[in-house]
């Protein structure tokens, strides 16, 4: 059984306390600290000043990246798999 780890983390300036697997600390320091800069650029560049606006717009973008990473993520899975059928073809033929 592995021994949990109690941390607290910052976001929109609210701290939030929570108990994780130690593995999983890094992963989550680097996620508060990309929302609080998404936040901070939403604030500067579009004069967001409601934390609730900034934060919908970093869910947004968060969420449209990690889409748009899964889409290529199946489109090469699958040029890959065709070039692999092409070639297992042509070893085929040549039997």
């Amino acid at each position: 059984m592995s021994d949990k780890l109690k941390i607290k983390l910052s976001v929109a300036n609210r701290i939030y306390p929570l108990t994780i697997d130690p593995s999983k600390e890094e992963g989550l320091r680097l996620a508060s600290q990309q929302i609080n800069s998404l936040i901070k650029k939403f604030e500067q560049n579009y004069s967001v000043r409601d934390k609730q606006d900034a934060l919908a717009m970093c869910a947004l973008q968060i969420a449209s990246s990690k889409k748009h990473s899964s889409l290529n993520e199946e489109s090469f899975i699958n040029d890959i798999e065709d070039r692999l059928s092409k070639m297992i073809n042509i070893l085929d033929d040549k039997k």
